[in-house]
Order: structure tokens, then sequence, then C-alpha cells
């Protein structure tokens, strides 16, 4: 499962992380009970200072998606799939009405942006990203 982030982008780097790995277990990449990179390893794949990996993961225990075990590193909970389904959604969700305020900003009526996504959802199905 690889992580990749964008310098460039607007969302801080923790906050990247932290929502591929969500991503991640919700999607079954990681279970209960599997090991995520250390802050190191995860730091210099990255090139991103360890700190900004420590605060993903602080989030990431916040929200009881993952665990300290002594000695191992960071662990997945047992709850972690279901709580990371429902951050997906949360987070699909906020990209939606983001796209949803961009297009009323643009002037397109409900009828454009049904056609749009009409247009763009067996595409997607097609190369195999649904």
């Amino acid at each position: 499962m690889p992580i990749r982030v964008d310098a460039g982008s607007p969302v801080p780097i923790y906050e990247q992380i932290a929502d591929q790995l969500v991503f991640a277990v919700a999607g079954g990449d990681l279970a209960a009970g599997d090991l995520v990179p250390s802050v190191r390893d995860l730091s210099v794949q990255l090139t991103v200072n360890p700190n900004t990996v420590v605060r993903a993961y602080q989030q990431l225990e916040q929200l009881g998606v993952l665990e300290p075990l002594r000695g191992r590193g960071m662990v997945v909970t047992a709850d972690a799939a279901r709580k990371c389904k429902a951050r997906r959604k949360e987070r699909l969700r906020e990209r939606v009405d983001e796209l949803i305020r961009e297009a009323l900003s643009a002037g397109l009526t409900d009828d454009d942006l049904k056609q749009l996504i009409d247009a763009g959802w067996p595409a997607a199905s097609r190369n195999g990203k649904r």
C-alpha cells in the first residue's frame, strides 16, 4: 500500500497521510492487527519530517483507527474498518459538497451537473476506478 504526498497541495501533509491510511483500511488494504510503517520508515519513504508522520498517527489514534503495540509499533484496531468506512464516506461527502459549490459558482444547473456525473461514472467504471 504505497502512500504518496503532494507538497503543493493545500491539504497538510499529515492529513494526506492520515486520509490515505483511512482509505486503505476502509478498502481492506490494511486489516485489524496489521502494523503500519514505523514513523522513521514512513518519514524516510515520503521525505517528510518524522513529526509530520507522528501527527498523522496521533490523529488516527484519536479516531480509534490505530493503537500502539508495545515494542512493535502502531497497529490497526479491531474496529478500524467500520470507523474508516464512516470517515471515508464523510470525506467523500465533503468533496461532493465542494463540487456542488463550484458548479453553482460556475452557473451550472443541477441537470448540467447530473449530466457530467452520468458521463464520468461509466468511464471511471471502465477504467477500474469504481
